[in-house]
């Protein structure tokens, strides 16, 4: 039993939405939604996948913006991220005119996630961390069996999480980081919300925003 995966690039910003599933019940999630709703749909076809749940792990319009709709067409609920990102998704139609994209549905999650909850995805078992910084509701997704975060925009490879937005906290993102990721261990991989993936170890080491050891 494992949990797999396939990354799907959206939206103009190249967001890195995640159909993650059970390979023993192919039951599925989708993890951030962002857009292109369309082309996430044919690759669950293609994966041949059964899709149980939308996870989201923070309220940015090129995280949340395909859920409403994939929602609605799938007809599963909308689960995360931390409820002080309300204000994030109430202000959908403002981002939308920010950032140029097409209106989209506002929506109230069916489920918000706290510290110490767990998701099911099949047999797999997410468990999910508080990591505010980047926005005060932001959450983590860790698969323990598969030594796998999934961090939104907590973490890139190389970089961290812009904390320039309203009620962004610099340095409430640095303790996300260093004590509620860095204790997983060096060798988990994660998928960024953005850019490719990397491992807790390699950031630990080379990343200039959050290494053990700074150049």
């Amino acid at each position: 039993m494992a949990l797999q995966y396939k990354i799907i690039s959206v939206t103009p910003f190249q967001q890195n939405c995640s159909l993650i599933w059970c390979d023993q019940s192919m039951e599925a999630a989708v993890v951030d939604p962002g857009g292109d709703v369309a082309r996430i749909q044919s690759v669950i076809a293609a994966t041949g996948v059964k899709l149980t749940k939308i996870l989201l792990t923070h309220g940015h319009l090129d995280h949340v913006g395909g859920s409403a709709e994939l929602a609605r067409a799938a007809g599963v609920q909308i689960i995360g991220p931390q409820r002080e990102d309300a204000f994030w998704i109430d202000a959908l139609p403002e981002q939308c005119r920010m950032f140029g994209f097409p209106q989209v549905p506002v929506f109230q999650p069916d489920q918000w996630l706290e510290e110490g909850e767990t998701v099911s995805v099949g047999q797999e078992v997410l468990e999910v961390l508080y990591t505010p910084g980047h926005t005060p509701g932001h959450i983590v997704f860790y698969s323990r069996s598969a030594n796998l975060a999934l961090v939104g925009d907590v973490l890139f490879a190389g970089s961290i999480g812009r904390t320039d937005f309203p009620r962004g906290n610099h340095q409430h993102l640095l303790d996300s980081i260093r004590l509620k990721l860095w204790p997983l261990g060096r060798e988990v991989a994660f998928i960024a919300g953005h850019g490719p993936m990397s491992t807790f170890g390699e950031e630990r080491d080379s990343n200039p925003f959050v290494a053990d050891f700074p150049a």
